[in-house]
């Protein structure tokens, strides 16, 4: 992986939304993300699928969801460039980290 490439990948919202909370969970599945950037399904696989085709993210089937997590041969820098605009940018998702707790929250009182 380039970096052009990396940050063509990564120059979406959405796409770079789930990078960081995918970074900041340790996983995610797809139900996640949908509850935390308010999308559908549809739409959320999408930019997964662009994710795992960059090599930024690898995935894992369970059951019926299927989990999320930076891939193991992210290069280093790539993984430092993540980690840090995770803790710099904290603002920029905090509102879909809020998103899902609240989903969570809703999920475990039923």
């Amino acid at each position: 992986m380039n970096p052009l490439q990396f940050f063509k990948c990564m120059s979406d919202d959405t796409r770079l939304k789930s990078v960081l909370i995918v970074n900041q969970l340790n996983e995610a599945c797809v139900c996640d993300l949908m509850a935390a950037l308010e999308l559908d399904q549809p739409k959320v696989s999408r930019h997964l699928a662009e994710l795992r085709k960059c090599n930024i993210l690898q995935d894992e089937r369970r059951g019926k969801w299927v989990y999320y997590q930076l891939h193991k041969q992210l290069p280093d820098w790539a993984k430092a460039v993540i980690s840090q605009t995770a803790e710099c940018n904290s603002g920029y998702f905090a509102a879909s980290l809020a998103n899902l707790n609240a989903f969570k929250q809703q999920a475990s009182s039923c």
